[in-house]
């Protein structure tokens, strides 16, 4: 493999300074601003501001609806992560067998991913309404009373298949790729040994995406943590009775329309030291059962 030797030491600094500036400016300079007004106490206008200390934290922790939130957030992100992963895997294992029309296949598939999550939301909402939606019409049928604006079970059954259908796309594209790398004279060999297709599944193919599954693991979670905000918002709006009010929409509710600057500072941080740890913790344990 041939190494790029720079003739001086500016010239890569240079080239990294686009990507160090924006780094900087939308990333570092934003999560040091949370830090510092995580410990500050201060009006909806900038007028009085008070250094509290870890009052916010300990609020935090002592609030049961953020508790509560917390609570939600680790059933949301688990039931999507499951959800949207497996039928990922379901639709590549499908792709990766068709031969004439798999472009076409991967194509539709790959669509939804271009969707915003707020059009998502929009879109299963209607789907999912009690009154023009098609789906409780059909649960009608069956005598199923849907009502996910009065229902618990149902307001969170809406957003983790909202969310998990906005991710399936993503997951779908990694498994296929992960699924055409793997030699294909691994399972003919099986085949020949009276292997059948799930005892091949299970003891070749499966083991051989371990890479692509744990860097999908780490993604989806990171996703479910962040980028579901405008799904939440378009549905449920954290309700009924804060039942889908994960913790990155309670960050929104208490800064913007509660104005509690501080709470919500603290809540960001609380949120971003969550998922540094959860994904350093994937990397320390789960990365050692993954065989490269």
């Amino acid at each position: 493999m041939k190494r790029t030797v720079f003739g001086g030491r500016l010239l890569p600094w240079l080239l990294l300074a686009p990507q160090l500036l924006i780094t900087m400016v939308f990333f570092l300079w934003p999560a040091g601003q949370a830090v510092r007004q995580s410990f500050l106490r201060e009006d909806a206008f900038g007028l009085s501001t008070n250094f509290v200390g870890l009052a916010n934290y300990r609020a935090l922790f002592r609030s049961e609806e953020y508790l509560n939130s917390l609570q939600v957030t680790v059933v949301f992100s688990i039931a999507v992560a499951v959800l949207s992963m497996g039928l990922s895997l379901l639709l590549a294992v499908a792709a990766d067998r068709v031969v004439r029309t798999a472009r076409v296949y991967t194509t539709l598939l790959v669509w939804p991913y271009a969707v915003a999550p707020a059009v998502a939301g929009i879109m299963w909402w209607f789907i999912f309404n009690p009154t023009i939606g098609i789906l409780p019409y059909l649960l009608n049928g069956v005598g199923y009373d849907w009502n996910h604006s009065l229902r618990p079970s149902d307001a969170m059954i809406l957003v983790v298949v909202a969310a998990s259908w906005k991710q399936i796309s993503y997951n779908f594209l990694f498994f296929l790729a992960g699924l055409q790398a793997i030699p294909a004279s691994l399972r003919e060999a099986a085949a020949i040994d009276g292997a059948g297709p799930f005892k091949r599944f299970w003891t070749i193919t499966f083991p051989l995406l371990a890479p692509t599954t744990f860097f999908l693991l780490v993604v989806n979670i990171v996703y479910t943590m962040f980028d579901t905000f405008g799904i939440i918002h378009a549905t449920t709006e954290g309700g009924p009775n804060q039942a889908t009010n994960i913790l990155i929409y309670k960050v929104y509710e208490d800064g913007f329309l509660e104005l509690d600057l501080g709470s919500s500072a603290a809540q960001s941080v609380i949120l971003m030291a969550l998922v540094i740890t959860m994904t350093m913790i994937q990397f320390r344990w789960i990365e050692r059962r993954v065989e490269y």
